[in-house]
């Protein structure tokens, strides 16, 4: 008598098919690329004038805090929050 004998359906995966089937899938969006296309109006606003005006206001945030003047506003920074989260 051999103890190491398969019994009923226990040498058949039953998943096979499934994974066969998500392996297929991988190959065939595997051949697909990633596209990003950006806007005009994004383009735009990339080489507007915003990014001078905000370097601008960076720069003289940065000119007060290290001269000691920044003083912010609490009030106004937790209406800003509130206003963000009740939106």
């Amino acid at each position: 008598m051999k103890i190491n004998q398969n019994f009923g359906m226990s040498g058949i995966n039953p998943y096979k098919r499934a994974i066969d089937k998500l392996d297929g899938q991988k190959k065939t969006t595997s051949s697909q690329k990633d596209r990003v296309e950006i806007s005009s109006t994004a383009k735009e606003l990339q080489s507007s004038n915003l990014q001078s005006e905000r370097q601008e206001k960076i720069n003289a945030l940065k000119q007060q805090i290290e001269a000691g003047q920044y003083k912010p506003d609490p009030k106004a920074i937790a209406k800003g929050i509130l206003g963000f989260y009740r939106k």
